[in-house]
């Protein structure tokens, strides 16, 4: 296929000059970059993208998607339909399905199954861990070799620094990042929420800030010792936030992810608050399920650092921690719900919400959080970037769409989000993947 996308605002973050350009595509790549008035050569399809922005394809650093194993929940099919409606075009998913992503075997089935999906990219997330149970290190070599990109054991933090420091220096031998959910199960072990005055008054058990602070200060002492690359998932608090500062100030090699929903609620949401917005169209929450997240919504305090966090580049990415849960699991009672929403389809639009309509980041900053830097972290050949020659994976966005989320609309199989009904200003309208359009609104 041979495509022009003419006429938007191009941005890529890894290109010195890119405005005003037009975008040449075929055979699944970039060939060209044309200057607007330059005519398009004979035989293109065009793609009118007036007044539209032109980014490298988005990619999502952290998704569940359930298959193996809870095809109830997700597919891989399911979970790309969802990535490509809200302009991700390529998706990292977690080893946390049943069997665990331990193997070549559970990674290779993974990757095929997005390829006959022939929606969004896959790149698999292996476990740290045989069957993620903290005790013997998988085979991460092999599993590099089907395709995977990195290593964790999601949910399961690595329990002791003993383990976390074979693992870093087994997987510094094959240049793997090494991605930790960072949660002191000791100090967090019962709690459904954010530890603080919200559950106190909620009579909720309470997951300290501290659990998160502390498994992220041994993980950078860890990483510089051994001088592998760690990667903090979901970051959510303040004291991790600063430790992360100071390591990249002292230039240890780690990276860390944000949340839309860590940037967008605080734990107020829990008993029907909404933080500092006056769209009335916004609905009240009380005791949702769906404000049940790991790490848990956090205090004003935690928000207003992941911002600064954000502006000030300790932050590499967005992530969306897409974790689907059929309804009926979510129906339970708040203690007992599982944890985790759904995020796909709704990132780039908090995004805009929350943090380019606010003038937290502008939207070249915007593009390396979601595109440029987690390409580069996961180390993704010829993708963050549409310079000649890379693959063509492609996010267009309408900054001033005004549009509204419907969670019966979502191509989702499951439904748990939180954000159904919200208005946002500025969404996703194409993506493209190798080239050939996936999505268009």
């Amino acid at each position: 296929m041979r495509l022009l996308i003419s006429d938007g605002h191009l941005i890529d973050p890894a290109a010195p000059e890119n405005t005003g350009m037009k975008v040449l595509i075929e055979d699944g790549r970039v060939s060209a970059w044309l200057k607007q008035g330059e005519p398009a050569p004979e035989g293109v399809e065009i793609f009118d993208a007036s007044g539209l922005l032109v980014a490298p394809g988005f990619i999502d650093m952290h998704v569940h998607l359930r298959e193996p194993g809870q095809e109830h929940k997700e597919t891989i099919a399911s979970g790309c339909a969802a990535a490509v409606a809200g302009g991700w075009t390529s998706v990292c998913p977690m080893p946390n399905t049943q069997p665990i992503n331990d193997n070549a075997a559970i990674t290779r089935y993974m990757i095929e199954q997005a390829e006959r999906a022939g929606l969004a990219n896959i790149f698999p997330i292996g476990a740290i861990t045989k069957s993620s149970d903290g005790a013997e290190l998988a085979e991460m070599g092999e599993m590099q070799a089907a395709g995977a990109v990195a290593v964790s054991d999601d949910g399961r933090p690595v329990p002791t620094a003993g383990i976390m420091r074979r693992a870093m220096q087994y997987a510094k031998d094959f240049d793997l990042p090494v991605i930790d959910h960072c949660e002191d199960k000791s100090l967090s072990s019962g709690g459904v929420m954010h530890e603080g005055r919200i559950s106190l008054l909620l009579g909720l058990k309470g997951m300290p800030a501290l659990a998160e602070d502390i498994d992220v200060a041994r993980d950078i002492l860890l990483a510089k010792e051994t001088g592998a690359h760690i990667h903090i998932a979901h970051v959510s608090t303040k004291g991790a936030i600063e430790a992360i500062r100071r390591a990249k100030n002292e230039h240890i090699n780690v990276t860390c992810e944000v949340t839309p929903h860590h940037f967008t609620l605080t734990d107020k949401a829990v008993e029907g608050s909404l933080r500092g917005s006056s769209n009335l169209s916004f609905q009240d929450f009380g005791y949702d399920t769906n404000t049940k997240m790991s790490p848990p919504l956090r205090s004003e305090e935690h928000v207003e650092a992941v911002l600064e966090g954000l502006k000030d580049g300790t932050i590499d990415a967005i992530a969306t921690d897409h974790a689907p849960h059929h309804a009926d699991e979510k129906a339970l009672e708040y203690d007992r719900a599982p944890f985790g929403i759904t995020g796909l389809e709704t990132a780039i639009g908090l995004a805009f919400n929350e943090l380019v309509n606010k003038g937290i980041v502008d939207l070249v900053r915007l593009i390396e959080l979601c595109s440029t830097n987690p390409a580069k972290i996961f180390r993704l050949k010829d993708r963050g970037t549409l310079k000649p020659g890379s693959t063509a994976d492609i996010t267009i966005i309408d900054p001033d769409l005004t549009w509204t989320y419907s969670n019966a609309d979502s191509r989702s199989k499951s439904k748990n989000s939180p954000f159904d009904g919200w208005q946002f200003r500025g969404g996703p309208v194409a993506t493209i993947v190798g080239g050939e359009i996936r999505f268009r609104r």
